[in-house]
């Protein structure tokens, strides 16, 4: 097991990807795709390297930026990305700050759920995501 990598410029079509997906296979419009967010600060290379070999589900795709790492889990809500942070923490050994966000219930678009990440992160971790800004040009193109 282990997640697909994709590079954080490709992060804005990751997301509209997964709300597609999301849109056109989930009836219901629960929390149909959840992305967290987790500050890897306290962790080596090595170590982020081997529990994202251990951890995530090979549907679950990753982009970082530096040690921010975002984490889109299709078909997971909130409560299943606290799950897959607990394993983080396991892991660890270490409190790793995270915020989690779920289509569509905090966005119905990657800029709503980019500025939703961003006002998370900005008010339980004092932690302003300026990586975000970057995709939000992008995100905003593709809707």
């Amino acid at each position: 097991m282990a997640g697909i990598h994709f590079s954080f410029a490709e992060f804005p079509s990751l997301v509209s990807l997964n709300i597609g997906i999301a849109e056109r296979l989930d009836e219901n419009r629960a929390e149909s795709m959840t992305i967290l967010f987790c500050d890897f600060s306290d962790a080596t290379a090595e170590s982020i390297k081997e529990s994202l070999q251990g951890i995530l589900r090979s549907s679950d795709s990753i982009v970082h930026f530096d040690r921010y790492y975002f984490f889109v889990l299709p078909y997971t809500d909130k409560y299943g990305a606290t799950v897959v942070k607990n394993m983080f923490e396991e892991f660890f050994n270490v409190y790793v700050r995270s915020v989690t966000v779920s289509y569509p219930i905090d966005g119905e678009s990657a800029s709503e759920l980019f500025d939703a990440i961003r006002a998370k992160t900005q008010k339980e971790h004092n932690i302003y995501l300026e990586c975000l800004d970057m995709t939000e040009k992008v995100a905003q193109k593709l809707q």
